[in-house]
C-alpha cells in the first residue's frame, strides 16, 4: 500500500529544513529586525524566519539559501501537474477523480485473464506507473513547499508565480482541478475500483499546505486563491470523515491509521477547525501510540511485514509528524507514556541499536536494510528529547551520506 523511493517522504524529507535548506544563489531577502514567521506546521516556523532575516553574509544562511534554490530551480523545470493529463478514465468517467492501482498486487498466474489480482507484499507492479495521478500528486507537492520555501527565504518572485501555478492547476482551475475525494484510489484489478488503504497517497497535501503559509504575502497567492484551496481541504476533510473509505482508514491499526490522522490533524490546523485537529491528537495517544506499539517498542503490524525495517521507521515518522503537530495544537505526544511504557520514545529506542549497528536486524526486509532510514527520526529526537545518543548516532549517519536530502534533514 506504499509506492516511496528508500522510504522517505516529501514531507520527511523536507521537514527538518528549518536551518539547512540550500541550492543557486538568488538576490537575498532584505533583513528584518522583528521577522513574521510563516503559517506553516511541519517546518520550524521561528527557525525559518530567523534565517531569513539573518546577515546576508551569514556562512550559515548562505548554505541555506544555495539548497534552498537548488531544489526551487529544479521544480520551477517541472509541472504543471494534473488529475485531467492521464490517459486513464476513472468508472465514474470524470477524469477530475483521482485515481491509482494498489502497488503491491500482480496478476494471477493462475488465471486465464490473470484476474482478480493477488497481493506480493513489498513487491511493486509497474503496472501502476500507467496511470500518473499518483506520481504527479506527490511531485506536485514537493515542487509547491520547495517553490514556496525559497520564495520566503529569498525573496525572488518567479518561485511564488511557479507554485501559484501548480497549486491552481491542481486545486483550483476548474478545466484541471482534482474532485476533493480519493474514491478510485488503490483500486486492485478484479476486487474493486478503490479502497481506503489509497488514502494514504494524498500525505502530499501536507506539503500543500506549509505551501501556502510560505507564499502568503506574495502577490502571486492572492485571498482569493486562499480561501479557494481552504474550501478544496475543507470539503476534503468532510469525504475522509464520511466516507467510507474514509472510515476504513481510520479504522486501521497500522501505519495507516497514523498517516490518516496526520492528514486530518494537518488539514484541520490549515482550515482552522482547531477542534477537530485537537480531538484527532488526542486520540492518537489510545488508537494509535498504545495500540501500536509494545512496551520494548516494537511495532508488531509493521514487524510484519516484508519491509518490516522500511515500514517501521514509516510508522513512526507518522508518530513523530504528529508530535510536531502537537506542538503547534498543545497536545504533547513526545512524552505520552501508556502505564506499560508504550510511547513514541520506546518506539525510537527498539529500532536504535539497528541502525547504530549493534544488532542485526532479524525481521524480513526485502528492500534491503539501511540504517539512514532513521536518519530524520534521529534528528527530531534528538530536538525533541535532548538525548546526547540520538543526536550522536544521527551525526554519524550523516557522515555517510553527503546528498542534498541529508543535508535538509540536518537543520534542527
Amino acid at each position: 500500500m506504499l509506492n516511496l523511493p528508500v522510504w522517505k517522504t516529501s514531507t520527511v524529507a523536507l521537514l527538518l529544513l528549518a536551518s539547512f535548506i540550500p541550492s543557486t544563489a538568488q538576490k537575498p531577502v532584505p533583513q528584518s529586525a522583528s521577522p513574521t514567521p510563516p503559517r506553516v506546521f511541519l517546518f520550524n516556523a521561528q527557525q525559518l524566519a530567523t534565517l531569513r532575516a539573518a546577515d546576508p553574509n551569514d556562512p550559515h544562511r548562505q548554505e541555506v539559501l544555495r539548497a534552498a534554490t537548488a531544489a526551487a530551480d529544479r521544480a520551477m523545470k517541472e509541472g504543471p501537474f494534473a488529475v485531467t493529463q492521464k490517459t486513464a478514465t476513472p468508472p465514474s468517467g470524470d477524469k477530475h477523480d483521482y485515481m491509482s492501482q494498489a502497488p503491491y498486487f500482480w496478476p494471477d498466474p493462475n488465471k486465464p485473464n490473470g484476474l482478480p489480482y493477488i497481493r506480493r507484499d513489498g513487491q511493486h507492479n509497474p503496472e501502476i506507473q500507467k496511470i500518473t495521478d499518483h506520481e504527479e500528486f506527490g511531485q506536485m507537492g514537493r515542487d509547491t513547499r520547495a517553490l514556496g520555501l525559497a520564495y520566503y527565504l529569498t525573496g525572488n518572485a518567479a518561485y511564488a508565480d511557479r507554485a501559484a501555478l501548480l497549486l491552481r492547476t491542481w486545486f483550483l482551475d476548474p478545466a484541471t482541478k482534482m474532485n476533493p475525494n480519493l474514491e478510485f484510489a488503490q483500486a486492485i484489478p478484479g476486487v474493486n475500483t478503490g479502497r481506503g488503504t489509497g488514502i494514504i497517497e494524498s500525505r502530499a497535501l501536507a506539503d500543500v499546505t506549509d505551501a501556502c503559509g510560505l507564499l502568503i504575502g506574495s502577490k502571486a497567492w492572492t485571498a482569493v486563491d486562499e480561501r479557494g484551496i481552504e474550501d478544496w481541504f475543507t470539503q476534503y476533510l468532510h469525504w475522509m470523515t464520511t466516507s467510507d473509505h474514509g472510515k476504513a482508514e481510520d479504522a486501521a491499526r497500522n501505519n495507516h491509521g497514523s498517516w490518516y490522522d496526520l492528514q486530518i490533524a494537518d488539514g484541520a490546523l490549515f482550515v482552522g477547525n482547531q477542534k477537530l485537529a485537537i480531538d484527532t491528537l488526542e486520540r492518537v495517544k489510545t488508537r494509535r501510540i498504545a495500540i501500536q506499539i509494545e512496551p520494548d517498542g516494537r511495532e508488531p503490524l509493521e514487524l510484519a511485514r516484508t519491509n518490516a525495517w522500511g515500514y517501521s521507521n514509516f510508522n513512526l515518522s507518522a508518530l513523530i509528524e504528529l508530535a510536531m503537530l502537537g506542538d503547534e495544537a498543545g497536545v504533547d505526544l513526545w512524552n505520552f507514556k501508556t502505564s506499560d511504557g508504550r510511547s513514541i520514545r520506546t518506539a525510537v529506542d527498539f529500532l536504535l541499536p539497528y541502525a547504530a549497528g549493534e544488532k542485526k536486524w532479524d525481521y524480513q526486509q526485502i528492500g534491503g536494510f539501511s540504517a539512514n532510514a532513521m536518519l530524520s527520526t534521529l534528528l527530531r529526537a534528538a530536538n525533541a528529547y535532548h538525548d546526547p545518543k540520538y543526536a550522536a548516532l544521527a551525526a554519524k549517519l550523516r557522515d555517510d551520506r553527503e546528498d542534498l536530502e541529508t543535508l535538509l534533514l540536518s537543520g534542527e
